[in-house]
């Protein structure tokens, strides 16, 4: 399978060795500018493959990266450091590495908080945002439910179990699913050892960002996070009609803050969307148009 991106390697500025997924608009297009995509908790830029490949199409670059800990970037030897702002400070990094004054940011899960964290410590780095399915208040059950499989000690397995595996912690998100489906995020959460069989593609230490005690504290600077980024900038609520993350009024909320934001929900899914759904992917090339 031809790849559709080139690898790009930044420095934190604690000494980390950071990766993206580069993908460059097409030939034959006219640059349009950047968007960072920003993934959940045990996720990586993969994640944001197929949403790239229609962004770049119509001249967009996509930045799509491994926050730290995280498959081509390297784990923290601090784990106090996952945490949204570390993460929001790598990113600052990256755009000033880059020379990238203003880009617009896609954050799922994980990636929802660092986005609203960025906006309380660089606004002026964000052009428009994409909050998928989170927000400053997630119900503990939810957090219970993720604590259940997130950075539990998985043995070596073959594609086959690795798709098992995929399968029996997202059915419930994704219900339309088939075999194909399962096998190919199994290929996004895994990495190839050298002896062939797959191992999870993360440190397990990340997980501290989703301790329900931590978050309860932060809710109310969360909010505040979320009414400065409306205020400034366009931004896309996404949220999965099977969601347990993000909860209807959440949403609806998120969404009243500022005239800047809109709420679109993908039917028939839970935490996250893809991004790759005709809901979510014509509410982003809407928002694209406005900023473009």
């Amino acid at each position: 399978m031809t790849r559709s991106y080139d690898d790009l390697y930044w420095n934190s500025s604690d000494g980390l060795r950071l990766h993206a997924r580069d993908h460059q608009p097409a030939a034959g297009t006219s640059p349009r500018g950047t968007v960072v995509c920003i993934p959940g908790l045990t996720r990586n830029g993969a994640d944001f493959d197929a949403l790239a490949t229609t962004l770049s199409a119509r001249g967009w670059r996509v930045l799509a990266v491994d926050l730290r800990g995280r498959a081509g970037s390297a784990r923290a030897p601090d784990p106090s450091s996952y945490n949204p702002r570390t993460y929001a400070d790598d990113l600052v990094a990256l755009l000033r590495a880059q020379g990238i004054d203003r880009s617009v940011f896609i954050g799922t899960s994980l990636g929802v908080l660092v986005t609203i964290t960025l906006a309380t410590r660089a606004p002026g780095l964000i052009a428009a945002a994409v909050l998928n399915d989170a927000g400053p208040k997630v119900p503990r059950q939810a957090l219970a439910r993720i604590g259940k499989y997130a950075g539990k000690h998985l043995p070596p397995m073959d594609l086959a179990q690795a798709a098992a595996y995929a399968e029996s912690i997202g059915k419930a998100s994704f219900p339309r699913f088939g075999a194909d489906d399962w096998r190919d995020m199994a290929t996004r959460m895994f990495r190839q050892r050298d002896d062939g069989l797959l191992e999870l593609d993360y440190d397990p230490a990340v997980i501290r960002t989703t301790r329900p005690w931590v978050l309860w504290l932060l809710r109310p600077l969360l909010w505040r996070a979320v009414r400065t980024l409306t205020g400034q900038a366009p931004t896309l609520i996404v949220r999965g009609a099977l969601s347990d993350i993000l909860p209807p009024d959440v949403a609806r909320q998120m969404a009243a803050t500022s005239a800047n934001a809109r709420l679109v929900e993908v039917p028939e899914v839970g935490h996250a969307p893809t991004l790759s759904e005709p809901e979510a992917r014509q509410a982003i090339l809407a928002l694209l148009e406005r900023v473009a």
